[in-house]
């Protein structure tokens, strides 16, 4: 039953105002019975504003699995990377399930999408040199190059996530000790170790940048990385930061924030890091996400096969 809840008929899901208005639903649903972590229910609303996009008007209730099957194909269109694909349909099977649960629709075609490994790729990975150009890209006589310098050395010591970098605060890098507190999906903290070169980068910003930043700001900021206005610098400047530097180094067009995240968890293994452990610093849950990158790298593999074989 719906309780007191206005029941809305199938046939009504046409109309442009009913989408909105159950999409505001869902948000609110996600806040406030699945206590959701506020940029797990962004996400969930940027995928469906796109879905409504591609929706053009057609019947929310009337869809069937074939066009629901263009949906995917149409994101890949988009130039949507196969991960982001992924989430984008599991945000909607997590909308179309809400649906059911309200009475909206009797069936839930998405579920008969397919799952993550129809859109998995091989991530892009840097190689060691490459990282070395990417990170010293920084330099006179780029403005607050020392706070960029310490953004890319930063992601890639930690391998964490671009959303994780931009709320890290001072009081979570423990410079002597060398390690960091990364605040992943659900506020899950976890600890990870950090290189020197890393600490380096982070003690000259911390001491010839950010308090000039932080002057910029009427407010203090909490925030270790800070933008021209002494904020927080966010996700999408640190997205844009990297595209720069990408190109001013000459690696690949493809680069993402991501790559320093692959690529991190790429060296790690293939210089003999446990794959439990790279799970742990990753944040993963379940270390099935973290066995994508046992296929990036086959050079360790093979020299333990031609060591020790006996028919090497």
């Amino acid at each position: 039953m719906a309780g007191n809840r206005k029941e809305i008929k199938p046939r009504r899901m046409a109309a442009a105002e009913d989408a909105a208005r159950w999409r505001e639903s869902f948000v609110r649903y996600l806040r406030s019975e699945c206590h959701l972590a506020e940029n797990s229910v962004v996400a969930y609303e940027r995928d469906l504003r796109r879905f409504f996009t591609w929706l053009r008007g057609r019947r929310l209730a009337g869809l069937t699995i074939s066009e629901l099957a263009d949906y995917p194909a149409w994101l890949m269109s988009q130039e949507l990377a196969p991960a982001s694909v992924s989430r984008h349909v599991v945000s909607l099977k997590v909308f179309f399930r809400y649906l059911q649960l309200e009475g909206v629709l009797t069936d839930n075609q998405a579920e008969l999408l397919g799952t993550q490994k129809l859109w998995q790729r091989v991530p892009t990975v840097l190689s060691q040199a490459e990282i070395g150009a990417l990170v010293a890209a920084p330099r006179p006589p780029r403005p607050w190059w020392r706070r960029d310098r310490a953004l890319l050395e930063l992601l890639y010591a930690t391998g964490c996530r671009v959303s994780e970098l931009s709320l890290l605060r001072p009081r979570d890098l423990h410079l002597a000790e060398r390690y960091c507190l990364c605040h992943g999906k659900g506020d899950k903290q976890r600890v990870v170790p950090l290189g020197a070169k890393a600490v380096a980068a982070v003690e000259a910003y911390l001491e010839h940048e950010r308090p000039k930043l932080a002057a910029r700001s009427s407010s203090p900021s909490q925030f270790l990385l800070l933008s021209t206005r002494g904020g927080r610098l966010r996700r999408e400047r640190i997205w844009e930061l990297i595209k720069v530097y990408a190109k001013l180094a000459g690696c690949s067009s493809e680069l993402s924030p991501h790559s320093l995240r692959h690529s991190f968890a790429t060296h790690l293994l293939a210089g003999g890091a446990d794959l439990r452990q790279v799970q742990e610093m990753l944040g993963h849950a379940s270390i099935a996400t973290t066995q994508i990158y046992t296929h990036v790298d086959h050079t360790r593999l093979k020299k333990v096969h031609e060591a020790f074989h006996p028919r090497a």
